[in-house]
């Protein structure tokens, strides 16, 4: 990923809100290939001609086919208020997702006990005893129909791996174009899955931010639905 390709929504002295392309990792993993993460680096100490390493907090973290709005911190100091702020819920996250399908119920919340498979890269609904297991919850409301599909506006009370796709799965409308968990009822395509919303205190003024963001709107099957992102 180039800089020149970075869409960058706010920066000061303390943070940085980016937007995240699909299909490119948030962070550093095992693939090596380039991360928002690193591009955000090097726009860094090309912007303000840093020398040595340049300090960036990973904050919260977007599955690689999720894309929409995350923030970094660009001092220690910033990146561990963050980190309170998320430990204690001072974030609130929304996604839109096309869902597999319409649920049962047009608004709900979600709760299950999630574990992972760190072999696979898996995660699996369990039960409460089961080791490993964490607490998982969410809320959705439908926003529209069309095609078979179903678009839901996502609030996250937790952030669990996979969290989304895998509860929605579990009552039986997947995430459109999510091979992985979404069983007889996949569709193939890009994952529908944008993080369009997000909100938090500003570590240092502690102002109440809020950014947001449109999904690709031009896109199947984005544009069978019409999302109209309000303030």
């Amino acid at each position: 990923m180039e800089t020149s390709e970075l869409i960058i929504l706010y920066e000061d002295n303390q943070i940085i809100v980016a937007l995240k392309p699909q299909n490119v990792a948030c962070c550093p993993d095992e693939s090596g290939d380039d991360s928002l993460f690193d591009c955000i680096k090097r726009y860094i100490k090309e912007k303000y001609n840093k020398p040595g390493n340049v300090f960036l907090g990973l904050v919260h973290r977007l599955d690689r086919p999720t894309g929409g709005v995350m923030v970094f911190a660009k001092t220690s100091k910033a990146a561990g208020r963050l980190a309170d702020q998320m430990k204690n819920g001072g974030f609130e996250k929304k996604y839109y997702a096309v869902l597999c399908g319409v649920p049962s119920r047009k608004k709900a919340t979600l709760e299950n006990y999630l574990r992972k498979n760190s072999i696979n890269n898996t995660v699996y609904v369990c039960t409460q005893t089961e080791e490993g297991a964490k607490f998982a919850s969410l809320e959705y409301e439908i926003q529209g129909e069309a095609s078979g599909l179903s678009l839901a506006e996502i609030k996250l009370h937790t952030g669990r791996t996979h969290q989304i796709r895998v509860q929605t799965a579990s009552i039986n409308t997947p995430v459109y174009g999510d091979m992985r968990y979404g069983g007889p009822n996949a569709v193939k395509g890009k994952l529908a899955l944008w993080a369009y919303s997000l909100s938090f205190y500003h570590p240092v003024t502690g102002e109440k931010l809020k950014f947001m963001a449109e999904p690709p709107l031009a896109d199947m099957p984005w544009k069978l639905f019409d999302i109209q992102i309000k303030a």
